[in-house]
């Protein structure tokens, strides 16, 4: 069925956030007097929410050293919010604005909270391209369960059949299967090609202006 709604993962499918997000962390961790993690096992916690991120980085952490982590994190990463503005990615802005003329809705699904998000859209100017937006804090069940995905489904009445999501890491490519709907990785963030293939990609693209011509496709 041709597609009538994009939903967007938002780091490191939009907008370029991984030396940002790995220097937040690693300052949190100087901070904490937490062992250094590498930039790699950083990086591989993108798509989660802080708290998963935290967890999967220290397992033997209490629940209540986790949430101090968190807090911290978020304390650093306001302190110096200028400093980690994000750029987007190539053709990113110009590829949102030919998918607005043309009518589709969008809308973004992301583990980052709601209040950076919107930061970072209207610092880009990309936030009037979305009907609605979906972030950590507005779920209680994030990727890859699909409730991110179906709520934004009920909110705008689209079928999953009419939907497609795009997003850089395999929670998102399962968020997408776990609701139904088709799925598009894109290589040039955080996963891997193969990583992306192994979750059951329906497409894999290495440049956001390949994204059109799927769409045409279908």
């Amino acid at each position: 069925m041709k597609p009538r709604l994009l939903i967007f993962d938002f780091d490191g499918t939009l907008c370029d956030t991984r030396q940002n997000i790995i220097k937040a962390f690693r300052a949190t961790m100087e901070a904490l007097s937490l062992p250094l993690r590498s930039e790699a096992a950083c990086g591989a916690t993108i798509g989660l929410t802080l708290r998963d991120g935290f967890a999967e980085l220290y397992p033997t952490l209490s629940d209540a050293d986790v949430d101090h982590a968190v807090d911290t994190y978020r304390r650093i990463f306001a302190e110096h919010r200028q400093e980690y503005m994000p750029a987007l990615f190539p053709y990113v802005a110009e590829v949102l604005a030919t998918l607005h003329r043309e009518g589709y809705a969008m809308a973004i699904a992301t583990s980052r909270l709601t209040d950076s998000l919107m930061l970072f859209m209207r610092a880009h100017a990309i936030d009037g391209y979305f009907s609605y937006t979906v972030g950590s804090d507005s779920v209680e069940h994030h990727k890859p369960s699909a409730e991110p995905a179906n709520k934004i489904l009920a909110t705008l009445g689209i079928a999953p059949a009419e939907a497609i999501v795009v997003g850089d890491m395999p929670v998102d490519i399962l968020m997408a299967h776990n609701a139904g709907i088709r799925a598009v990785g894109v290589t040039y963030g955080n996963a891997t090609r193969e990583e992306l293939i192994a979750a059951s990609a329906d497409h894999v693209i290495d440049d956001i202006r390949e994204l059109h011509a799927i769409l045409a496709q279908l």
